[in-house]
């Protein structure tokens, strides 16, 4: 009978669960782990952060034209949108909407009495449907970017590319 008694005693020493915790190591990696993740989203911070102001720009840009368009056809009078070098805004007649970010180049080509000499232009949006016509590209890093055109017979506006 001893010899049956001293094996279960071996083996429910050898099933002993281990105690709770990490050992010193699992710590070491997991802060590691953690530091480079948060070293690594720090790096990438900028970068995002200027993608993130340029996609902000397009969609504010392509919402105030189209806004413009809308107001034409429903109010029944020309809606302007204007894009101001200057002050580096955007807007619809006379509300300023957005101003672009300074990561943003910002052209734009207007028809003729659309422009003036400080560097505003403006699409005029007729109440029929039609428009002035022209583009505003915004532009990131070496030239890339986008172009929003507006066609003059119908007043829609298109999103292109633009590569530099």
């Amino acid at each position: 009978m001893s010899a049956i008694g001293d094996k279960s005693l071996s083996l429910s020493l050898a099933r002993r669960p281990r105690s709770g915790g990490f050992t010193l190591i699992e710590l070491i990696v997991a802060l590691a782990v953690a530091g480079l993740a948060a070293g690594a989203s720090i790096a990438a911070y900028p970068k995002m952060r200027a993608s993130m102001e340029y996609r902000s720009a397009l969609r504010g840009v392509l919402a105030g034209m189209n806004k413009a368009r809308v107001e034409a056809v429903r109010g029944g009078q020309s809606s302007v949108f204007y894009v101001d070098q200057e002050t580096r805004t955007y807007g619809v007649d006379d509300r300023e909407l957005g101003r672009f970010p300074d990561s943003i180049s910002v052209q734009f080509t207007v028809a003729g009495q659309e422009a003036d000499s400080r560097g505003r232009g403006q699409i005029r949006f007729h109440p029929e449907g039609g428009a002035t016509g022209g583009s505003v590209d915004l532009l990131r890093g070496p030239g890339s970017g986008v172009r929003l055109r507006v066609d003059w017979l119908f007043g829609s506006v298109t999103q292109e590319e633009v590569s530099g």
